[in-house]
């Protein structure tokens, strides 16, 4: 047997850390349309600047294996007071700093395993780092709006039917879902426009691979 690798989470910002280090790190698990949100390029040069203390990373062995970050909001514990999404997100935690506001939840906005290193156990170590920073500073609730990671292969199917799929064992049928809900996460709601991506038809038909003849849903 291989002696044990050793891990810890510390501070994205802890060190200087190299342009291809930074690359390994966030390569891949992305769709191409990612960076066609315009409310979400609106937000991030500020959140990334007001709650840098609120990313994460996950080294093993020495190495940037998983990265996390996520921002402070306030939230009364109430569906009806959730984000509507990750944008909602962001322009709330936004919001909340200039106000003054004395946020208690974390809302974890996005974690990301070294493509190589998937599928040994990293997500839920990076997640408990995250949730630990935030804990660090008062944040004693968590939210955090997946992206369902299989969901892009049944299209036509709504959120709410597929987020509530199982496996034969009775665990959730999305491999993201079901690492949140191993965690204790438990499911309070959907939200179908957590995010909306804008582009031409062009620009669509080449971050799909798809010809688009026509409009439609």
């Amino acid at each position: 047997m291989g002696a044990a690798q050793a891990w810890r989470v510390e501070p994205l910002h802890a060190r200087s850390r190299s342009e291809a280090e930074l690359a390994a790190l966030f390569s891949g698990g992305w769709p191409d349309f990612i960076e066609a949100d315009v409310l979400a390029e609106e937000h991030l040069p500020r959140v990334r600047s007001a709650f840098a203390d609120l990313e994460v990373v996950l080294l093993v062995d020495g190495v940037a294996s998983a990265a996390a970050w996520g921002v402070p909001v306030a939230w009364d514990g109430s569906v009806g007071d959730l984000p509507a999404g990750y944008g909602a997100a962001l322009g709330r935690a936004l919001a909340g700093r200039e106000r003054g506001d004395r946020p208690d939840t974390l809302v974890v906005c996005a974690a990301q395993v070294r493509p190589d290193a998937v599928g040994g156990g990293l997500a839920a170590r990076l997640l408990d780092g995250l949730v630990e920073a935030g804990s660090g500073q008062g944040l004693s609730r968590v939210v955090a709006p997946l992206r369902l990671t299989g969901k892009h292969r049944y299209p036509l199917t709504p959120i709410e039917e597929y987020a509530a799929w199982t496996r034969a064992d009775g665990s959730a049928f999305d491999p993201w879902l079901r690492t949140h809900l191993r965690m204790g996460a438990e499911l309070l709601a959907t939200a179908p426009a957590s995010q909306t991506f804008t582009g031409t038809a062009a620009q669509w038909e080449a971050w799909t691979g798809l010809p688009l003849p026509g409009d439609g849903a």
